[in-house]
């Protein structure tokens, strides 16, 4: 038994007992020859005889001892003694992420990037190493007293091979990837995903799915959509959402590539936290994009900035500062590029520029084919954001409206200031910036829910917020939803004490893409508070493919142009063309014929005397 004052190998002194996990207990001791304390891990005694067990936890060590970063909890020793299994690790006095959530609720965007970060450092480090750690959750990070953030626990980590395919375990079910919850192939993109969760969890104070059990947590991973995170944190940068969105895609490869590529978009998110500039394919099409590469001296320059925009408000309590801006200006100098100085420079340039080169020509060929085949749509039209700060909120739903916006574009959220109650404040887009129609502005207006909503567009909010008036002591009415957006009908059912716990799409003529078509509880029902409610969101009208097959009339090779596609090209005689997956019900097709002529010497020519020309409108047959 391991009780305060016991020795291992004869050197670690048992202080105290300081946690305990599914296959070990975790010790707070001393290293009497190096003078220190540590932390023992020591595998439970149930599992000590099990040969699978002990070689998973021989394992662990092995993987993490060659890890050496400050964002990572050190290994310092491994060994076993009477078939006692036994890590030493470094001592971090702190607390955990997930205590530090539970306490604070809703973390501001600047603790949250700038955790994600260090956390983000530490993976990266393992994952240059081969290692993923496939268990990153709130529980496994440690906020030391110095404002350090650090990973710890490999517990279920493993040097990716060439022969390693498969997840045999499964960590915490609400930050594993979908990849996990099936038992499939597991890489680096999966820890990705799972520090997406913890950065969901960082800005709502919620995890996206939950349930009564593992087994349908892990279905939410794998089928459900989640609710966005501006739902719950409504001032939330468009940058940090897209980020959270990007990493926890259910299908890999529509995830951030690299840890590394999503530490970069983090940094800018820090220097600009309300430019939209995160990309998300959204397309099933996989379409090739070009993406730049940032070379190490922008990306210094991006740390550094980074590091400048760190600077957080006194608004905790002494026991509460665990961020130190001088450790951060040291951190993100990069402290490991030194590493690659020994590179030849002018190698990796041209390495480099060969390569996004090649990108850059593919991606343009396959753009230029698919849209003369109208396979791809290249985004949705963007305006130019104007000023609305200083308006009152129908008089900036009205100037939005006049170039291009609608409701459903804003969600608007209320801050007690000095202004004018209904006035403007803020806006998340700034003047003269591209704003997509498919994006969301959010504004700030000046007062309270209730007093704005008598004179602005979102009445709805409060009267639906009003009939969720409490009756039969703890039971409240449940508000109507449908027709609202998703964030919009979230947000109302929370004001009502109701949780949305999942969502799921579905096409639909009548109902705007991104609202609400029905609920799983019928408006005006009478519920107990905290109950839980499904959503379905319109997908909007389900589009419709055409096939076109056009014939070749003419006596002759005759040529073709389509307006609306752009596409053109040669029918041969007796031939035709067919076009399919095409959106559009009818297409202005141009047939130009040149019959030939026998020349005096007697060889063919064509005769541009003669040419013909018809217009027709041909109308395709819908394939879907």
């Amino acid at each position: 038994m391991i009780t305060q004052g016991v020795f291992i190998a004869d050197r670690y002194e048992i202080i105290d007992k300081v946690g305990s996990g599914g296959m070990s207990d975790v010790y707070r001791a001393k290293d009497h020859i190096l003078g220190r304390e540590v932390a023992i891990k020591i595998l439970k005694q149930e599992f000590s005889e099990d040969a699978t067990f002990v070689a998973k936890f021989r394992t662990e060590a092995q993987s993490a001892a060659g890890l050496e970063h400050p964002n990572i909890v050190n290994i310092y020793d491994v060994g076993s003694e009477n078939g006692m299994y036994f890590i030493v690790m470094e001592y971090v006095e702190g607390i955990t992420l997930k205590t530090y959530i539970e306490k604070k609720g809703q973390l501001n965007f600047k603790e949250a990037i700038s955790i994600a970060i260090q956390v983000g450092r530490g993976i990266e480090a393992a994952h240059q190493k081969g290692i993923i750690h496939r268990d990153i959750k709130p529980q496994n990070i440690i906020i030391s007293t110095e404002g350090k953030v650090k990973v710890t626990d490999f517990g279920i980590a493993r040097a990716a091979s060439s022969n390693t395919i498969h997840a045999d375990l499964m960590g915490s079910v609400h930050y594993s990837s979908p990849e996990q919850a099936r038992n499939g192939f597991v890489d680096g993109k999966s820890d990705i995903y799972s520090l997406g969760i913890v950065m969901y969890e960082m800005v709502t104070g919620r995890v996206p799915f939950d349930g009564d059990n593992t087994v349908a947590i892990a279905i939410q991973h794998l089928q459900e959509e989640m609710v966005a995170p501006s739902a719950y944190a409504p001032d939330l940068p468009i940058s940090l959402e897209k980020i959270i969105l990007k990493a926890t895609m259910k299908k890999a490869d529509r995830r951030y590539p690299t840890i590394s590529d999503m530490l970069m978009d983090l940094k800018k998110a820090l220097v600009s936290p309300n430019e939209d500039f995160v990309t998300i394919v959204e397309s099933d099409l996989g379409q090739t994009k070009v993406m730049q590469k940032v070379t190490p001296e922008e990306d210094q320059s991006l740390s550094r900035r980074a590091a400048e925009a760190l600077t957080f408000e006194d608004e905790y309590d002494d026991e509460d500062e665990y961020y130190d801006d001088e450790y951060y200006d040291d951190d993100y100098d990069d402290d490991y590029d030194d590493e690659y100085e020994d590179e030849s420079k002018m190698d990796r340039i041209l390495t480099i520029s060969g390569i996004v080169a090649a990108i850059a020509i593919v991606a343009i060929i396959v753009a230029i084919v698919g849209n003369m085949a109208g396979l791809f749509s290249f985004g949705s039209k963007k305006v130019t954001m104007i000023n609305v700060v200083g308006t009152q909120y129908e008089e900036a739903l009205g100037k939005l409206e006049d170039i291009g916006l609608t409701e459903k574009n804003v969600v608007i959220s209320y801050e007690a200031n000095d202004a004018e109650d209904g006035i403007i404040t803020n806006q998340s887009v700034a003047e003269g910036k591209e704003f997509s129609l498919n994006d969301t502005l959010r504004l700030t207006v000046s007062g309270t829910e209730e007093a704005g909503s008598s004179d602005s567009g979102s009445s709805q909010k409060t009267e639906n917020k009003d009939s969720s008036a409490e009756a039969d002591g703890d039971k409240v009415a449940v508000p109507s939803v449908v027709g609202l957006t998703q964030a919009e009908a979230t947000q109302t059912l929370s004001n009502s004490n109701i949780t949305v716990t999942s969502t799921s799409q579905e096409f639909s003529d009548d109902v705007a893409s991104g609202s609400v078509i029905s609920q799983s509880i019928n408006a005006g029902e009478m519920v107990e508070k905290n109950s839980t409610i499904t959503l379905v969101i319109s997908k909007g009208p389900k589009e419709v493919k055409y096939t076109y097959s056009i014939p070749n009339p003419y006596d002759g090779e005759c040529t073709y142009e389509i307006a609306e596609i752009g596409k053109s090209g040669t029918i041969p005689k007796n031939g035709s063309i067919n076009i399919s997956e095409v959106s559009i019900a009818e297409l202005t097709v141009t047939l130009t014929y040149t019959p030939m002529y026998i020349t005096g010497d007697g060889t063919e020519a064509p005769n541009p005397n003669a040419t013909e020309t018809s217009t027709q409108k041909v109308k395709g047959t819908p394939s879907n």
